[in-house]
């Protein structure tokens, strides 16, 4: 052996016990920023996991279908889900639906609401008895129902144009006529110039 072999021998004799507290605390530290760093607590998992599971019972919504359609009821649905949706559920437009109305007036892309009731006329259906369906966005107060309203009848407000309308639609439901300024769907002086026009 040479005499650097020897005296490095002698050295780790000597300091064997600093180099194993060393050693010991490189690992402990190393464990340590894992823990605290790269793992997830469990009370961050037990967040995430109640998050989870409380969000379909506040995303659900009841929606009544009636009318011509092939199994008229009250479904469920999430609070995306568009006119659609809800006919598919009620077995879709049965064979005595006024097709012609459904055109003109029926937006199958809007949004439903909670509570909200979904009436597709049979032909021959007087005009009357349609007429306070809430399909139609128009209220019997003459007020526009922004919920429910297509982009025509938006549309006919002032201040509303065929983008608007549509931004209108795509922010759907709203709790109240200010969430129209709130959820950025107008600004401030259109909703001035419509807020007696409209109603939720």
């Amino acid at each position: 052996m040479s005499m650097d072999e020897t005296s490095l021998d002698k050295l780790i004799k000597e300091n064997f016990l600093a180099l194993i507290l060393v050693a010991g605390a490189v690992i402990l530290l190393i464990f340590g920023i894992y823990q605290l760093v790269l793992k997830p607590s469990k009370s961050s998992l037990t967040l995430e996991e109640n998050s989870k599971n409380s969000e379909p019972s506040a995303s659900k919504i009841l929606v009544d279908v009636a009318g011509a359609v092939n199994k008229p009821g009250t479904y469920t649905l999430t609070t995306d889900a568009r006119y659609k949706d809800a006919i598919k559920l009620a077995g879709g437009i049965s064979p005595e639906a006024d097709e012609e109305w459904i055109e003109k007036n029926l937006n199958q892309a809007s949004r439903v609401s909670d509570g909200m009731k979904i009436y597709i006329p049979r032909v021959g259906e007087q005009a009357s008895s349609t007429s306070t369906s809430t399909v139609a966005g128009a209220s019997q107060t003459g007020l526009i129902n922004v919920n429910l309203a297509s982009s025509s009848e938006l549309d006919t407000l002032p201040g509303i144009g065929p983008v608007t309308a549509q931004k209108i639609i795509d922010n759907r439901p709203y709790s109240q006529i200010s969430d129209l300024v709130s959820k950025k769907a107008v600004t401030q002086s259109v909703f001035d110039k419509i807020k007696d026009k409209i109603s939720i």
